[in-house]
């Protein structure tokens, strides 16, 4: 039975995104901004939860309509047959957002969701499920807009750029699907040499060796179907067998490569890259990015250079960008280099011409994936 979902992602991804669930035989694709919606049967949601590089989450539409009011609102949600979704021993957090939404209070809006849902448990079960912010069994998202709200159920948990590798503490500055799709739009593929020469954590060549080795992102993880009332314990074992025994081994050449001129980058990539089991499918080294040469005739460099938000920080940068475009010149003539940043100047600065500007946001960050192709002395300003 096909049912409606929404798959948000990071804004500027939403045609990379549409394109993989295509290939994971999803229908009546729509893209929006922020997002892809589709309909599908249960086992393409478990594969779109373990396949997706790009995706955030995967959300199921369980109901909605029109409303004026919170009791609209709490009538909407008290609809919904909960009792055939999950169970209510399970543990519950809800979450909403809004757009332009007549409500003054989301958190008000928040608690009256949460009410009805566990107010249409108590009427049918005797029991409600207990709340849990921190790590729920399951996470309702209601969406509004001026008028519609939308009801959602989670099927992924955890957001999906966690892919369960990394072993640091801090939130990297630059996410994993947000990584993924900075490679999708650049169209690498492992055919072609990849250079990240400003690697910090290691996401960028991370996710770029787990596409090498045909490595799911998702096969690390758990997900949050796995405590919904639909869940086919021996359906998804199937899928994710077939995902692990896909898996390959690095063979030949090394095609992906990363540096940094800071050891203690250098030594966080390295960890990463074990932690995700990719190791193999990458040469990491300490290098400056002015100084070191490029690893083969022709290929893709792609980094996330540093961008700063203190003016010390920026009087640097402004520095940096014409040295960084005389080493590209000197050293990749016959690459390609991709630049994502925050900092808008870059391409003004650095003395390129860029093929492409694409508009991205890491967060609530505007920024640009430029992509220059490099030929020696001929793209100066």
């Amino acid at each position: 039975m096909s049912e409606r979902f929404f798959a948000p992602c990071p804004r500027g991804l939403e045609a990379p995104l549409e394109g993989e669930l295509r290939m994971l035989q999803a229908s009546d694709i729509a893209a929006t901004e922020g997002g892809v919606a589709f309909a599908a049967g249960l086992d393409v949601v478990y594969r779109a939860n373990l396949e997706s590089r790009i995706a955030s989450r995967i959300l199921w539409r369980v109901g909605g309509g029109t409303y004026r009011n919170d009791h609209d609102l709490y009538a909407l949600v008290h609809a919904i047959d909960w009792t055939r979704l999950f169970k209510p021993e399970r543990t519950l957090r809800v979450d909403v957002a809004a757009t332009r939404s007549p409500l003054a209070s989301l958190e008000f809006a928040t608690l009256r969701v949460k009410d009805a849902v566990c107010d249409r448990f108590r009427a049918a079960c005797g029991i409600r499920p207990s709340v849990d912010k921190r790590a729920p069994d399951v996470r309702v998202h209601v969406h509004l807009t001026e008028r519609e709200a939308t009801v959602y159920l989670d099927t992924s948990g955890a957001p999906l750029f966690k892919r369960g590798y990394r072993r640091d503490a801090d939130e990297a500055p630059l996410r994993e699907n947000l990584a993924a799709g900075l490679l999708a739009l650049a169209q690498w593929t492992p055919a072609q040499v990849l250079l990240d020469p400003m690697c910090g954590s290691g996401t960028i060549p991370t996710e770029a060796a787990m596409i090498a080795a045909d490595r799911a992102p998702g096969l690390g993880r758990t997900f949050g179907f796995q405590k919904l009332a639909f869940y086919d314990g021996p359906t998804w074992q199937r899928i994710r067998q077939a995902a692990h025994d896909r898996v390959h081994g690095a063979a030949g050449e090394i095609v992906i490569f990363a540096s940094d001129s800071a050891g203690a980058a250098v030594g966080r990539t390295a960890q990463t890259l074990r932690a995700a089991n990719v190791d193999a499918f990458v040469r990491v080294a300490q290098a400056d990015v002015l100084m070191r040469e490029a690893p083969a005739p022709s290929g893709l460099l792609l980094a996330n250079p540093p961008y700063g938000v203190r003016l010390a920080d920026a009087n640097a940068l402004a520095q940096f960008y014409p040295r960084l475009g005389d080493a590209l010149k000197q050293h990749f003539a016959g690459w390609t280099a991709g630049l994502f940043t925050g900092d808008l100047r870059l391409a003004k600065l650095i003395g390129l011409t860029p093929q492409r500007r694409i508009p991205l946001w890491n967060g609530a960050i505007e920024c640009r994936l430029f992509l220059f192709r490099i030929v020696s002395g001929s793209m100066r300003r």
